[in-house]
């Protein structure tokens, strides 16, 4: 069975979504919870859970560099298979990138290739979007690569925006599409069903 290792920055609602399908469908093992700061929600929820935890705050590691090296070193000691971005606000650098390439993937809270990159994280996406008169946006999960949301596209779901939307409700709505989604990656991924050529993704059934 696969392993997998989680990095969250927040409330870690995403990362629940994970766990609560593991637990159904039982098809991988959740190694660890890496987070970005002590006290976030996302720990929590990994103890409810029995799953190991590991904070690496800038704080404790001012040099990114040896923050990731450590990271890497943890996880090829955990033997982890895959790395599942869940809202993780850190910069990752091309090194930590290149040792695990191919087998890290993330979910953003739009329609790549559209409000997303530097600077588009959390309320400020949907905020983007509503701004521009945008009318329709969704969530993506994709591979990660050494641009910013630039990663070959696993898969997309979509959402109507409304005329009555805020940030805030388009966030929600999001989310909703997000906790089926991610999971379903992550799962296809352990599975080996999800076969990568350049920047186009098979996903088998």
């Amino acid at each position: 069975m696969k392993r997998i290792a989680v990095f969250a920055s927040g409330g870690g609602t995403d990362f629940q979504s994970v766990i609560d399908a593991n637990e159904r469908e039982n098809f991988c093992e959740i190694k660890y919870l890496i987070a970005s700061k002590d006290g976030i929600g996302a720990i929590e929820r990994a103890r409810k859970h029995g799953i190991s935890t590991a904070v690496f705050s800038k704080t404790d590691y001012p040099d990114l560099e040896k923050l990731y090296a450590e990271l890497t070193y943890l996880l090829n000691m955990n033997r982890v298979d895959y790395i599942v971005l869940a809202g993780w606000l850190k910069i990752i650098p091309e090194s930590f990138i290149s040792a695990f390439k191919d087998r890290i993937i993330n979910i953003h809270p739009s329609l790549i290739p559209a409000f997303c990159g530097a600077g588009y994280y959390g309320l400020k996406v949907h905020k983007a979007v509503i701004d521009y008169g945008a009318k329709i946006s969704g969530c993506t999960v994709h591979f990660v690569n050494e641009i910013p949301d630039g990663g070959a596209i696993i898969a997309q779901t979509a959402v109507t925006v409304e005329e009555c939307d805020t940030a805030e409700s388009l966030q929600q709505k999001i989310l909703e599409k997000e906790h089926k989604l991610l999971p379903w990656c992550v799962k296809k991924l352990c599975q080996g069903k999800i076969e990568k050529t350049g920047r186009k993704v098979v996903i088998k059934q």
